[in-house]
């Protein structure tokens, strides 16, 4: 294959075009995508770390950790992410279960129901990649719990509701100052049965939205914004709904935000984020949003999923409450 055949086949990735130039065209990436099992490329991949591994001398691991990024340690304090976990902790509804993560899960379990690109997430050599995210997580276990739940009565619609709090890493790399590698994230989400009238998507939304306040609250923040966007007409009347129920907490302003772009795609119906701070200059500290995840991982069209997510290392930046 020539330079000019790898440039049409890879036009986007010159650094890709350039390996398989000069070790075996693509039928190397062909063989290692297809052309071997899982454990076959396991096995050789681990050989090939571990002869990497016993070249390496204690200068040059030396070297790495003084120039990666991904293993740095965090820049906020151990005792104020310590005391934003605990308060984010204590603001849980009731019938919410934390659960301790696993740092890893299965291969394209950020990727394979959510729009999120494999080359953000870390892959590892056994086949599983590291958490970038712990609403993916939770969504396995509330969907394997829902699916057992619809094994013992097909029309069951008892919710499953986990929590949890999770350092994880994201591989993008990013331009604007303050925008870290590995961060922590409390991930929320609850799992039912579309019973009707949206019915779900109400309650659920409500409940998230009502913690929000009271974490970011329990934080330190001063001011919390809570934004909504209406992805679909259907849900206009739990978006009207919402905003007047929420339009009472204290210290919270609701707003419409018709104009967002991200997300699109990856949520569905409603979706939010939250802004919080000691002021109105307040950076973003949460979102969430329903998904089609259970669906897909359950394979029943009447799953519900919504997820949102915190930055804890955003909100350990507020000062504590005052007493």
């Amino acid at each position: 294959m020539t330079s000019d055949d790898l440039d049409q086949d890879f036009p986007a990735n010159p650094a890709l075009r350039r390996i398989l130039g000069r070790h075996g065209g693509p039928e190397l990436l062909d063989l290692l995508t297809d052309g071997m099992s899982g454990g076959d490329l396991t096995t050789l991949l681990l050989e090939v770390f571990r002869r990497r591994a016993d070249r390496r001398s204690p200068a040059e691991v030396m070297r790495r950790y003084r120039d990666d990024r991904f293993v740095a340690p965090a820049p906020v304090s151990f005792a104020a992410l310590r005391r934003t976990e605990d308060a984010l902790l204590s603001a849980l509804p009731d019938g919410f279960e934390t659960l301790v993560l696993a740092p890893v899960l299965p291969l394209a379990a950020h990727s394979a129901v959510a729009t999120v690109d494999p080359r953000k997430v870390i892959a590892t050599v056994r086949g599983s990649e590291v958490a970038a995210d712990p609403t993916n997580a939770l969504a396995l276990e509330a969907s394997l719990r829902r699916s057992r739940a619809l094994a013992a009565d097909p029309r069951s619609d008892a919710l499953v509701r986990l929590a949890a709090c999770q350092r994880v890493v994201r591989a993008q790399h990013f331009g604007r100052s303050g925008m870290l590698a590995h961060f922590q994230i409390l991930g929320l989400v609850t799992a039912g049965r579309d019973t009707g009238n949206r019915s779900f998507e109400h309650q659920q939304l409500a409940e998230h939205l009502r913690f929000a306040a009271r974490a970011t609250a329990a934080a330190g923040a001063r001011w919390t914004q809570i934004r909504l966007t209406c992805l679909e007409d259907a849900s206009r009347p739990v978006a009207d709904r919402i905003r007047e129920e929420c339009a009472g907490f204290p210290d919270v302003s609701v707003t419409e935000d018709p104009d967002r772009t991200t997300g699109r795609g990856y949520y569905g119906g409603l979706c939010f984020k939250i802004f919080a701070g000691v002021d109105e200059s307040g950076p973003e500290v949460g979102d969430g949003g329903f998904v089609d995840w259970s669906q897909s991982l359950t394979g029943n069209r009447k799953e519900r999923l919504l997820i949102s997510g915190f930055g804890v290392d955003r909100l350990a930046e507020t000062p504590p409450p005052r007493v």
